[in-house]
């Protein structure tokens, strides 16, 4: 801009001074119907370029005015940014003494000038909500909407986990259906996933995510485990709450062989059937699940079942003894079949062998109703008090 001047400057000077060291100053006439204005080329162009300088001043002053403006403004916006800042520090030690009122209070103020507006809605969301206002909360929630623009997957997630704070299963559940739709990767919608289901009783819908959340290392392999067994328990509720035992037998036949395969379900099922008062499919699972793998789970449920062929059910348990040695448990549940068949002395043999192995209370009982059968009152009577002394130092314990 001075360059331009300069030449500028140079080049009326050489107009100026060269008609009047020629001699030749030139004429000028500016003609109006009240005005005749008469002058020299030379006074016009001085004219000219005062009228240019005046020009030049005013804008400076008019620039100065404004960048004065600007600046002023500029310093009142970061006064307020660093309150807010401020106040945002100030929010999270409150948030960690619990202070939820004052939490509000502190990210509210001067929210729309922090760093990041959206997240301190979000928090004054969930302060709100602790509080249990949930007109604030809904408010919070909406504005941090707004601030948010397209990044809306935060607000969604803090939508959803107030949900569940607040008991609205179902819209949670509706939250998370469209969460996954858009992030079924995210840590956070799984975990609320998980919640979201299990409130619901979306137990296959838990099974879809479950691979996920495994590769994604959201819970340990037994965790996992124990998630998926509880997602097929109340599939088998569901089944014998609309169909019985037939319901359970179909959704059974039609799982996979891996599945199937599986002795906790196996053992589970076998809990659902016996409830039915289905004992014959019952023992066929639990053989079945026995001869591929031995399982105590299965081991335990023998004595529940009211079965027309207790010798099939000895035979498999004298074939563990054999090939598993002589457990407690195997022992105990060998009594309380032949207890049942009536096999008096070979049941308590049984159940004297399971208690020099580990004392227990319950074989205590039953060794006794045992001795009373062969009519042995007063070592029935000795049996019984073994078991009392046994029962009152676990429970001084």
């Amino acid at each position: 801009m001075l360059r331009v001047l300069l030449l500028f400057l140079i080049l009326l000077a050489g107009i100026i001074l060269g008609p009047m060291l020629a001699g030749h100053q030139g004429y000028v006439l500016i003609q109006t119907d009240n005005y005749n204005i008469e002058t020299s080329v030379t006074a016009m162009i001085i004219i000219l370029v005062l009228v240019f300088v005046a020009l030049l001043i005013i804008e400076w002053i008019l620039r100065r005015i404004f960048r004065t403006g600007y600046y002023t403004r500029g310093w009142f916006i970061g006064q307020k940014r660093n309150r807010a800042s401020k106040q945002t520090k100030a929010a999270l030690i409150k948030l960690a003494e619990g202070d939820f009122k004052q939490v509000e209070k502190l990210l509210t103020c001067n929210a729309d000038h922090a760093e990041q507006p959206m997240v301190n809605y979000l928090l004054a969301a969930e302060a709100a909500q602790q509080r249990g206002d949930e007109r604030r909360t809904n408010q919070y929630l909406e504005r941090a909407a707004e601030v948010a623009d397209t990044n809306q997957l935060p607000v969604d997630i803090t939508r959803v986990r107030i949900q569940l704070a607040q008991g609205q299963i179902h819209a949670a559940r509706h939250g998370v259906d469209r969460l996954l739709g858009h992030a079924s990767q995210h840590p956070e919608v799984l975990r609320l996933a998980e919640q979201a289901f299990l409130s619901t009783g979306a137990h296959n819908a838990l099974l879809d995510i479950l691979p996920t959340m495994k590769k994604m290392r959201l819970h340990s392999e037994a965790e996992i485990k124990t998630l998926e067994l509880q997602a097929y328990i109340g599939i088998m509720n569901q089944c014998m709450a609309e169909e019985g035992s037939e319901g359970l037998k179909r959704w059974w036949q039609s799982q996979p062989g891996k599945i199937r395969r599986e002795s906790a379900l196996q053992a589970a099922l076998v809990e659902h059937l016996i409830e039915c008062d289905d004992h014959q499919i019952a023992q066929q699972i639990i053989l079945t699940g026995l001869k591929r793998q031995y399982d105590e789970r299965l081991i335990s449920l023998m004595p529940l079942l009211k079965s027309e062929d207790a010798k099939a059910l000895e035979k498999s348990l004298r074939l563990q003894i054999k090939q598993q040695g002589a457990t407690p448990l195997l022992n105990s549940t060998l009594g309380q079949l032949l207890l049942k068949q009536g096999e008096w002395e070979q049941a308590s043999e049984a159940f004297r062998a399971a208690l020099q192995q580990r004392p227990d209370g319950h074989d205590y009982a039953l060794l006794a109703d045992t001795l009373d059968k062969l009519h042995r009152p007063k070592d029935a009577a000795e049996v019984r008090h073994q078991g009392l002394l046994l029962t009152l130092k676990k429970n001084a314990l």
